[in-house]
């Protein structure tokens, strides 16, 4: 099955000459790309957080395949959903799925099911694919739409990740595509962000969960973060950075009512 987009022309633009130069915009042109297991990067419109999305996938290094995994924001279909055939279009070509890895994902982890609905309509995970693919043309996916889980099945499933990925000679990069706060003042979400920031760069899912549920934290992408931590853990990485960190105010220019993103890279 191919999945057509459909934020494209809202969220990004649909006509391929003008995402691109948008897209080359964002992307720092860094000389040597940083080596990562995953990277937390925003989804909301390139508008908004292209420019924060675009610093933290424009210097890593993106190998031939990326998980991606993001938040059921339409509630549609299974919990932890997989797309495992086919392929995806952008504005910008054809992105196939990396349907050998998706099924040992699916064989490794009984949470996981083969779900396409829950893909349907989802733009978290579909705005990150062009800027992937300006990094690597021929990049391949395995996309993961999460809904609610409890935290032992995060963990649950972050450690089947790792087993799967820890037999492999050339890893995929792990994506959690996660927004920070929502709709709060610039102040707020600056403060809540970083209690949210500080256990993502301390490599701590359960300390993430549990601080964004306690605080009541917005973080729309916290569960897809909880398995990239623990499964970046369980690979091996010893640090986190936050590559850039900013808020939709910057660009409208009202401070009142904001949304949070935050690039980081975990190595």
């Amino acid at each position: 099955m191919q999945r057509s987009p459909v934020v494209s022309g809202r969220f990004y633009p649909d006509n391929p000459r003008v995402l691109k130069e948008q897209i080359e915009y964002f992307l720092p042109g860094t000389a040597a790309p940083a080596e990562a297991v995953g990277i937390v990067s925003p989804h909301a419109g390139y508008i908004y957080s292209g420019g924060i999305a675009g610093a933290v996938i424009g210097s890593t290094r993106i190998p031939d395949t990326v998980i991606v995994m993001g938040p059921n924001h339409q509630g549609l279909g299974e919990c932890a959903a997989v797309f495992s055939q086919g392929s995806w279009l952008t504005p910008l070509g054809t992105c196939p799925i990396a349907s050998e890895l998706a099924e040992r994902l699916l064989d490794a982890c009984s949470l996981l099911t083969a779900d396409e609905l829950a893909h349907r309509y989802e733009h978290s995970l579909e705005v990150q694919v062009p800027l992937l693919q300006a990094c690597r043309p021929n990049v391949r996916l395995v996309p993961i739409c999460l809904g609610h889980l409890p935290l032992d099945r995060l963990l649950e499933l972050g450690g089947a990740v790792a087993g799967v990925l820890a037999k492999m000679e050339n890893r995929p990069l792990l994506l959690a595509s996660s927004d920070m706060s929502h709709y709060v003042s610039a102040k707020t979400a600056r403060t809540q962000d970083m209690l949210a920031i500080e256990r993502v760069l301390d490599l701590d899912p359960e300390g993430l969960y549990r601080v964004v549920r306690d605080n009541r934290i917005s973080m729309c992408g916290v569960l897809p973060t909880v398995v990239m931590l623990a499964a970046a853990r369980q690979l091996g990485a010893t640090s986190a950075e936050l590559v850039r960190y900013g808020h939709s105010g910057e660009i409208t220019g009202d401070d009142r009512e904001v949304v949070g993103y935050a690039g980081i890279r975990v190595s």
